[in-house]
């Protein structure tokens, strides 16, 4: 136990008064900053043992001295995934006495990139960690000075960085060969704003296809506002070539679920929709959304290790990359006989 006898935690200067030393003196032992007498030093290591001390991460910051921040930049904040990935950093990073800063960057322009960078350089940072999952994010990335450690964490594979990834190509064919063995005879997909010309949850649908055969439907954009979704699904609606979707998330999802629903069209009766991410309503959802679960926290706090590992110096591999997982529920299902009878061209 941490204490003084009294039911307190014992504090640097508990341990300065019981060895008969200055405060100076303690935190000089605890950081190996300067150099101690060997008799004041092995008073001050009994007085620590004796009172069970233990620094805090305050404490430790203050008397090093050392960089204890990490700026974390991201194109946005409000989304499911960021913010969920922004939690796992900020957890990992507190465990090892590091303070997060969040730079949001308002858009992939020059001028609001610079704005930021800017800013986020005139802190004592110890590290940057840059979230790539769209524009303003990969455009961030690309002008953070070479010399600070730096992290990207990101859906696709980038060999220029230290980068935690999370596999969204091969999930994203996995999830697209499901609806294809379940009978449809192709899959549209809604796709979410990509961070560049095509993202992996892309890749991976269009790669689907063409190893199965089936037409490749022209692609439907919807922005990140959900309800982008509810107009993608009316119009999915009146379409009776279509009988399975692939959404770029959930939150989409649930706005083409809601579209074909208010246009009398039932899920997954007659057209089956899938998501992408597991957001916590995807299983409350009506019907419970078929999805991929996507470990937002755990990408965060595989980011904060690798750049933990830079920033103490330490040999590490440049990729930690994990596969999220298929999670079947119920708003998938084999097509249904009064769709689908349409002609559909195939495209490259």
């Amino acid at each position: 136990m941490n204490g003084t006898g009294n039911g307190k935690n014992a504090t640097i200067a508990d341990v300065a008064a019981l060895a008969g030393v200055s405060v100076p003196t303690v935190s000089r032992v605890l950081t190996g900053a300067a150099k101690v007498s060997p008799a004041k030093r092995e008073a001050v290591e009994a007085a620590i043992a004796t009172l069970h001390f233990r620094p805090s991460a305050a404490a430790r910051v203050l008397a090093s001295r050392k960089a204890q921040v990490i700026a974390v930049i991201a194109g946005d904040t409000s989304q499911y995934g960021y913010a969920t990935t922004i939690r796992g950093i900020e957890e990992a990073a507190r465990a090892e006495g590091y303070t997060v800063m969040i730079t949001v960057v308002e858009s992939p322009d020059d001028e609001d990139i610079d704005r930021a960078i800017s800013a986020t350089l005139a802190q004592p940072l110890a590290g940057v960690i840059v979230l790539k999952f769209d524009p303003p994010g990969v455009a961030a990335l690309q002008r953070i000075p070479v010399p600070l450690p730096l992290v990207a964490l990101s859906g696709v594979r980038d060999p220029t960085h230290l980068q935690a990834v999370l596999d969204e190509t091969r999930a994203a064919e996995e999830i697209t060969e499901y609806l294809l063995a379940l009978g449809h005879r192709t899959v549209h997909h809604v796709r979410v704003p990509p961070s560049r010309r095509e993202d992996g949850r892309t890749t991976g649908w269009r790669r689907a296809l063409r190893k199965s055969g089936a037409p490749i439907p022209e692609l439907l954009d919807a922005t990140w506002d959900p309800r982008s979704g509810v107009e993608i699904g009316e119009t999915i609606a009146a379409d009776s070539s279509v009988t399975a979707v692939f959404c770029g998330n959930d939150e989409i999802a649930m706005g083409v679920i809601r579209g074909l629903s208010d246009s009398g069209v039932r899920v997954p009766e007659d057209v089956s929709i899938v998501g992408f991410d597991d957001h916590p309503l995807a299983a409350l959802w009506s019907p419970p959304l078929t999805t991929v679960n996507q470990d937002f926290t755990g990408l965060g706090r595989r980011g904060f290790q690798l750049l933990l590992r830079a920033i103490n110096g330490e040999d590490t591999k440049r990729l930690s990359s994990e596969r999220p997982q298929l999670v079947l529920r119920r708003s998938a299902a084999s097509p249904s006989q009064q769709r689908g009878d349409s002609s559909l061209p195939r495209r490259g």
